[in-house]
């Protein structure tokens, strides 16, 4: 087995989404879910293929999302992952609608952050172990911060 590091690549301000399915169905049923999610959502998605002929299939409403879809779930190239940037939404809007997908095993994460795939390769394919998502933590916030988290939170409509 040989341990793999793949890099996302993708504008500092875009989300995503990795996750896990196993069947071809996920890409319109992803698709379908993000829609009915959120009205105007621009997203892209690419999933996997991991038998027959092992393509990369893709959906989306936004060109350069899907674009950046493509590319990276190409660097990745683990069987039956898909990978889904976000414009104009985030993932907590969406992340429910995509977990209910019946096809959708497992979500590896969910963010904005520079990511990292983690890819093992053997004689068999490949496979993601993990991901690293940003940096390491740094400290433990204080009351100032808890403060600042709330009111931010309260700021974008998240909480009362």
């Amino acid at each position: 087995m040989e341990l793999k590091v793949v890099q996302v690549e993708k504008p500092e301000s875009v989300n995503l989404i990795l996750g896990q399915s196993h069947f071809i169905k996920t890409v319109e049923d992803i698709h379908e879910a993000l829609v009915t999610s959120v009205p105007g959502i621009q997203f892209g998605l690419a999933f996997c293929e991991s038998s027959g002929p092992a393509l990369v299939r893709w959906s989306g409403t936004n060109d350069e999302m899907v674009a950046l879809a493509k590319k990276n779930a190409m660097a990745i190239s683990a069987g039956h992952c898909f990978i889904i940037f976000l414009q104009n939404a985030f993932p907590v809007n969406v992340l429910n609608s995509i977990k209910m997908v019946p096809e959708v095993c497992r979500i590896y994460c969910a963010t904005a952050n520079p990511l990292q795939v983690i890819i093992a390769e053997t004689d068999e394919g490949r496979g993601i172990m993990g991901v690293i998502d940003g940096a390491g933590t740094k400290g433990i916030e204080d009351d100032e911060q808890i403060a600042e988290r709330k009111s931010l939170l309260r700021r974008f409509g998240y909480k009362l």
